[in-house]
């Protein structure tokens, strides 16, 4: 999960866990933490190869787009066939247009008042429980 706001992703976390899924999930506050871990030290995303991975991304992060996040990980063989699901306030056509152009697998606008935000991460829970998520090795 790449969200820079720590109380959604409490929220977030909460209501997946809530829904059954059981995985670990690595949190990071901004894209540079996130892509480190993605791509490993060598920089090549090889040493995720072949691990389930289901990326939750902001695309409204301090150091850099979501969308710089979302190219990355679409261009990189290693990495490309992992699911991401866009988590995010911004509700603008284009740009949700463009995510999925890049190849997000879904997009969600984060409503800005609380309730409606519960509701939607809430919804993303039930999403995610009868979805099949894969187990982590």
């Amino acid at each position: 999960m790449i969200e820079d706001d720590e109380g959604h992703a409490r929220l977030i976390e909460r209501n997946i866990r809530r829904a059954g899924v059981n995985n670990v999930i690595e949190s990071f506050r901004d894209g540079t933490s996130a892509l480190a871990a993605l791509f490993g030290p060598d920089g090549s995303g090889e040493i995720n190869a072949g691990r389930p991975l289901l990326i939750l991304l902001d695309l409204n992060l301090p150091d850099m787009t979501g969308i710089d996040i979302l190219q990355k990980v679409k261009s990189n063989p290693h990495l490309k066939r992992s699911p991401v699901v866009i988590l995010t306030t911004t509700d603008d056509q284009r740009e949700i247009q463009r995510c999925y152009d890049l190849g997000c697998n879904v997009y969600i606008t984060k409503p800005v008042n609380y309730e409606g935000f519960a509701n939607a991460i809430r919804q993303l829970g039930l999403f995610f429980s009868v979805m099949q998520v894969p187990e982590s090795a």
